[in-house]
């Protein structure tokens, strides 16, 4: 079932660049909606936070459902699926107004990335081993940021000059257009079936192992895919109000933000297979993962600091880093655990964190925003970072005890 060999990349590069497709409107909205939500009918950034945080939380209830369905239908076909509702999503932004109907579509992208998100998970667990897991892992991460680069980067640009609706169109149509061509070079693969030797009662993977990895993989989403990456345009309008002169060009609060956040989409695909090949190796995953949760809360419990805007744009730059180290590594450990558990059941419990926490993100940092300004998150965020390290330190857990 597992082999080493270059070709089992394939299945992983085709899932990543239609996920990358997929993700095109998505991104554009975490930097666009912060800033011109009133041009979409919405009321109050209140409401720009639940938009944010309504496609993970749906995916919390779809996660078992999907992973039960992934277990009687091929991953070519649940992947498929997914994006075809991501093109009826992508083009709805174009034309819907007011709350509700935003609620609706952002639920029906939910369900469509808990399609991509699981689909890619059983495919790389199958094709890998310890040796080249992180290696795949850090692959798939790098390849399908690259549409929320596009997303972010050009969308912040576009939504500024053109406005959400055409901004939506284009990505629409770019997203529809990857479709054909995955249908054709996806491979056909079988149901993601439970091996028999793994075939456990759940509480028989219940451990140390299992929920310390679910517990950091929920945190670690809920910092970059919640709060980080929901408030990051706003921030930055609060640090700095005025508008900013470069080559000419007047960049605003949600332009900057899509740049920084288009640099780390543009550095993964290098970095991240990178980083997941550094784990593979002598240095391994958890030594990683615990410099970077200390450095990531240094980095964190220095935001509100009134420093000059060069210095403090670099210290996001290096929060950016430590996402792309500290998500391709969680992910990497959280598939070696799985290679030890039901691997269907484990994933999608691990979706289900990964959801929560990113579900839970905007809502938290906006609503703490209101209660007691804009930089509080990040001192909880620093604080939790820190509590994680140091248990991964004084209590050590052996991925591979059971298997």
């Amino acid at each position: 079932m597992i082999t080493t060999m270059d070709a089992d990349k394939k299945p992983v590069i085709v899932i990543s660049l239609l996920t990358a497709a997929c993700l095109l409107g998505d991104s554009m909205l975490y930097i666009v909606l912060p800033i011109h939500w009133k041009d979409v009918g919405l009321a109050s950034l209140w409401e720009v936070g639940i938009l944010l945080s309504v496609n993970r939380i749906v995916r919390l209830p779809f996660n078992p459902l999907v992973s039960w369905l992934y277990g009687r239908i091929s991953s070519r076909s649940g992947i498929i699926f997914a994006g075809i509702l991501a093109v009826c999503t992508t083009f709805s932004y174009a034309f819907i107004q007011g709350f509700i109907l935003w609620l609706i579509f952002r639920c029906i992208w939910g369900i469509a990335w808990t399609f991509l998100r699981l689909g890619a998970f059983f495919t790389i667990i199958e094709i890998s081993d310890e040796n080249n897991r992180g290696h795949y892992m850090g692959l798939y991460n790098g390849l399908y940021r690259l549409g929320s680069l596009i997303g972010m980067l050009t969308g912040g640009f576009l939504a500024d000059q053109y406005g959400i609706g055409a901004t939506a169109i284009l990505f629409g149509i770019m997203t529809s257009l990857a479709i054909p061509f995955t249908f054709q070079l996806l491979p056909r693969s079988g149901r993601h079936t439970e091996d028999a030797n793994n075939l456990q009662p759940v509480s028989t993977f219940i451990n140390a192992n299992v929920l310390w990895t679910l517990l950091t993989g929920l945190f670690i989403a809920l910092v970059y895919q919640g709060v980080f990456m929901a408030t990051l345009s706003y921030l930055i309008q609060v640090h700095n109000s005025s508008q900013l002169s470069f080559f000419g060009m007047i960049l605003g609060a949600s332009s900057l933000a899509g740049i920084l956040q288009a640099l780390r989409w543009g550095w993964e695909p290098w970095l991240a297979p990178w980083f997941g090949k550094l784990s593979d190796g002598k240095y391994g995953r958890k030594s990683i993962l615990i410099t970077t949760l200390i450095l990531a809360a240094i980095f964190f419990s220095l935001i509100s600091f009134p420093l000059p805007l060069a210095w403090w744009l670099l210290l996001i730059i290096f929060i950016l880093i430590t996402a792309t180290i500290l998500t391709t590594t969680i992910d990497a450990i959280a598939c070696d655990v799985a290679s030890c558990s039901p691997p269907k059941t484990f994933m999608a419990a691990y979706s289900l964190a990964i959801d929560t926490g990113a579900a839970l993100g905007p809502l938290v940092s906006y609503a703490l925003n209101d209660l007691s300004g804009p930089y509080t998150i990040y001192w909880i965020i620093a604080a939790g970072l820190s509590i994680l390290a140091l248990k991964w330190i004084v209590q050590p857990i052996t991925i591979y005890s059971r298997c």
